[in-house]
């Protein structure tokens, strides 16, 4: 969700909860479909009387994974954190597998005719994982907590900012949120400051997730290595850099999954040499291995499968407070001088496609008719003569690219060819440098970046995730710094408009406006997505957008 450290198609571990990420990677995962009926089974058929073998009630299945930066649903921002933390714990709502709102804890609820106050009744079955039920108070405790300022919750003002008094509540000037209530031990009620019709779908994000306040302040600064929490699976196991296993959780409300276990591998390995000796039963397809595994006579041709696009988007982000890049002219330059297209061919075997801008195609205000620049390196060369820092190079301020992995590893080799094309192009050297992922997000949400190269994955089908999330002036997640105030009044309009047309028309006059301000360099959106997945295996969904799926998976006797 959100931020995603890593490039999906190449082997993907994604992904937010708007979420974020990188280049490279060794596992397989994915994303949601506003238009999809269905999320795509990966293996087999749903339904256990045509299977090839007879389900297994339990099993356990092994992947590949890597340590996630946060188990705290409040201080998500990643991901690889989130797909974890989905299914250990939940919310009001949730998202399904046919990619639509629905309830979680919440049994249903009532909005008011104005749209601005949301009444949620929790469900009599809704339990935490030691059995005992979850109360309206415990939602409300776990809002406060998040909104609470020593939290440090990094995106708490964006995903539940649109109550009232949840600004109040991070300044400082309030002990509480004016705007939730509890009406009695079952029922809640939250107000927010105007009526939007993606608000629903913002609850989704773990920072609205609900927490056993008794666990958390028992040890306040570990109680996520053991949480109790209400989701299809609990945290058995935790040990950081070897291994990870979530174990099924009987009692959920919604329905105990069919696995005993799910066994994430966090000692890394090479997938596909895992997958081939029997120690993990899904695995990431990277360009090396898709050509001799799409050879029909290849013995693992049969467990190869094909996934549609995540609605992700890989990017460049430019501080627009950083010379050089404070100047228009120097962005929109360093964004033509890259020819993506043969970047995508040549480099990464055209499982990428160039982004043109930011939605994603087949993302829900998504218009072709956007977009941004084509490769023309003579216009390039010449704005970066006509920028206010001219053609002298020598004295161009130097220029600094991020992007998160570990210390000394060799940049990613499509980020070699982009600044290989910047030298070629316009003269310009970059210097590369890697930080940690946990400490690159947390200077990432810091803004102590020149130039960054992350990605991001829609939390929920809705533009307001991409452009008024990532881009409005005040926004904590503009990690550019961009600031345009004819911008901001059209996101503050398009917050509000009702008529679904007419807010799509604004976000694309939007995505257009800050496509020429140019705070980005959008590289690649997700292609199709390739994994392979053992024959016994289940029901795996894959889904354009992070969900909790792990409890829809079973095993057969083969």
């Amino acid at each position: 969700m959100g931020w995603k450290p890593l490039l999906l198609v190449l082997g993907v571990l994604l992904l937010a909860a708007g979420c974020s990420g990188s280049s490279g990677s060794n596992g397989a995962e994915a994303t949601r479909s506003p238009e999809a009926t269905a999320a795509p089974s990966v293996s087999g058929s749903s339904d256990p009387a045509v299977s090839d073998g007879s389900p297994l009630e339990g099993g356990r299945f092994v992947r590949l994974f890597v340590d996630p930066p946060t188990l705290d649903p409040h201080l998500t921002t990643d991901a690889t954190s989130a797909q974890i933390i989905v299914e250990v714990f939940g919310g009001l709502v949730t998202i399904d597998k046919d990619l639509n709102v629905v309830a979680d804890l919440a049994e249903n609820w009532e909005v008011t005719g104005d749209g601005r106050i949301y009444t949620f009744r929790i469900r009599p079955d809704a339990k935490f994982h030691d059995g005992k039920p979850v109360t309206a108070e415990d939602v409300r405790w776990s809002l406060e907590r998040a909104t609470d300022p020593l939290t440090e919750a990094p995106n708490a003002d964006q995903y539940l900012g649109d109550i009232v008094g949840v600004d109040e509540k991070l300044s400082g000037d309030a002990l509480e949120i004016s705007g939730v209530r509890v009406v009695d031990e079952r029922t809640i009620e939250i107000t927010i400051d105007q009526p939007k019709s993606y608000f629903l779908a913002k609850l989704t994000y773990p920072t609205a997730f609900v927490l056993d306040r008794v666990t958390v302040e028992a040890n306040p600064k570990t109680w996520f290595r053991k949480p109790n929490g209400t989701g299809p699976f609990r945290l058995s196991e935790y040990k950081v850099g070897e291994t990870l296993v979530l174990t099924r959780n009987e009692n959920y409300h919604l329905g105990p999954p069919k696995l005993a276990e799910v066994e994430m591998i966090l000692s890394g390995g090479t997938s596909m040499l895992m997958y081939e000796n029997d120690e993990i039963d899904i695995a990431g397809v990277g360009l090396a291995d898709l050509d001799r595994l799409l050879d029909t006579s290849h013995s693992l041709n049969s467990q190869l499968m094909r996934a549609a696009p995540s609605f992700s988007v890989q990017y460049i982000g430019l501080n627009v407070n950083e010379p050089p890049l404070d100047d228009v002219k120097v962005r929109q330059a360093l964004n033509l001088s890259i020819d993506k297209r043969e970047i995508a061919t040549i480099v990464l075997g055209d499982q990428v496609v160039p982004a043109k801008g930011i939605l994603p195609p087949g993302f829900p205000g998504f218009n072709p008719s956007v977009t941004g620049y084509s490769f023309d390196p003579d216009r390039a060369r010449q704005l970066l003569s006509e920028s206010k820092y001219g053609g002298d190079l020598d004295n161009l301020p130097p220029i600094t690219i991020t992007t998160p992995g570990s210390f000394g590893a060799n940049v990613s080799l499509d980020m070699e060819v982009v600044l290989s094309m910047w030298e070629q192009n316009l003269g310009i050297k970059t210097e590369f440098q890697q930080t940690e992922f946990a400490t690159f997000l947390k200077d990432l949400n810091k803004r102590r970046f020149q130039m960054f190269d992350i990605g991001w994955i829609a939390d929920y089908p809705d533009p307001e995730n991409f452009l008024d999330i990532l881009f409005y002036s005040d926004s904590s997640n503009n990690h550019t710094n961009y600031s345009n105030p004819e911008v901001d009044s059209l996101l503050e309009d398009a917050r509000v408009e009702t008529d679904e047309f007419r807010r799509y028309a604004i976000y694309n006059q939007v995505e257009q406006m800050i496509l020429d301000d140019a705070p980005w360099i959008p590289l690649w959106y997700s292609g199709e997505r390739y994994l392979l997945v053992k024959p016994n295996v289940r029901d795996y969904l894959q889904t354009p957008l992070i969900i909790p799926k792990l409890r829809y998976v079973y095993l057969t006797n083969q």
